[in-house]
């Protein structure tokens, strides 16, 4: 009841007459998805929610006034749902992935950070441009390039260019990888989970891909993610000090204290490591779980309609065949250098 209350100020709060038709929409893709799965349990809901939003969204629904709702269900809800997460998993499920698995992530991102500034580079791309394709794809798409976005001087335009970018090959590989990782490592967990958690962009594509698969692959595949999501400080840091060494003259201006001034992770972050904590340290009664995990269950379904719903495949191929060729280049590297630590270090 009480989370129920406190969705309830957040959507009246942001303007809940602006929110509700995107929003409400999203809830019955994933309402259909539910019950579709049903029918067809080999997909499952979350598969069907996303493939069904993507239709929907590119046929029959694509109003612009659908998408302050949907972005609000896509972005509040996912977030929640990694909070609500936390109450699932304990210290000893996070100790599964081991030494090995923080291995294999500090290895995988600095390849990725390193790979995408040189491709960029290459292709004759910015270096604003660079770092954004580069921080967005190591860390945590979309919401890694806002933050570092005003620490290295972006401008908006390539901001936006390189967010749809990061979009269209996080979706591309989300939608393949699963089935990469299900042939080359069968039924071994870990190894499946840290190919999705460890090279998908967002935290909604990470999901949306496990889901593709099975639930325990979920829940692994968001611990690798969450260990990337948690060195997204650091990534800022150093880009700032990487372009104030390029560029000397870069003044410590009002917007750069801002930034600084924001929480080092993500809310839901904090937040699910928090609950993870409090799960390891004390038995929560079973009642706790069991409402967490179905309240979370319920946002994230939404939350892959919404996705789906606000894929516009139009737009992507408007920005042309060098930003295509930059996306493709990356996720093949991304991919390639994944599976070569997932075989170096054993997971």
């Amino acid at each position: 009841m009480k989370s129920q209350l406190f969705y309830l100020k957040m959507i009246k709060k942001i303007g809940g007459r602006k929110i509700l038709p995107g929003l409400l929409l999203a809830v019955s893709v994933a309402a259909v998805s539910k019950i579709l799965a049903l029918f067809l349990p080999q997909l499952g809901a979350a598969t069907l929610a996303i493939l069904l939003g993507i239709l929907l969204g590119n046929t029959f629904f694509k109003q612009p006034s659908l998408a302050i709702g949907t972005k609000f269900a896509e972005s509040k809800l996912l977030e929640c749902s990694v909070f609500l997460l936390g109450a699932t998993v304990t210290a000893q499920t996070i100790a599964n992935i081991g030494t090995k698995g923080v291995v294999f992530v500090l290895l995988q991102m600095s390849v990725t950070i390193i790979g995408a500034y040189l491709i960029g580079r290459k292709l004759q791309f910015s270096e604003t441009s660079s770092l954004l394709m580069a921080g967005g794809n190591a860390v945590c798409g979309s919401s890694a390039i806002a933050s570092i976005a005003p620490v290295i001087y972006a401008d908006e335009e390539e901001k936006g260019q390189i967010i749809t970018l990061v979009n269209l090959l996080g979706t591309v590989m989300m939608l393949t990888l699963p089935f990469l990782g299900l042939h080359l490592f069968g039924d071994n967990l870990i190894e499946k989970s840290a190919l999705l958690g460890g090279t998908l962009q967002s935290v909604g594509q990470v999901v949306a891909g496990a889901s593709l698969l099975d639930a325990s692959v979920v829940q692994f595949a968001m611990l690798f993610k969450i260990l990337r999501i948690m060195m997204l400080v650091v990534v800022v840091f150093l880009f700032e000090k990487f372009m104030q060494k390029k560029n000397p003259k870069i003044a410590t201006d009002q917007k750069r204290t801002e930034t600084k001034r924001k929480l080092p992770l993500p809310w839901y972050v904090l937040g699910f490591v928090l609950f993870c904590i409090v799960n390891s340290l004390f038995k929560l009664p079973a009642i706790i779980g069991q409402s967490a995990h179905f309240i979370s269950n319920w946002f994230e379904i939404t939350a892959l309609a919404a996705i789906g719903l606000r894929l516009d495949f139009a737009k992507f191929m408007k920005e042309g065949t060098r930003f295509l060729s930059y996306g493709l280049a990356v996720g093949v590297l991304q991919t390639i250098m994944a599976l070569f630590f997932i075989w170096l270090i054993q997971l």
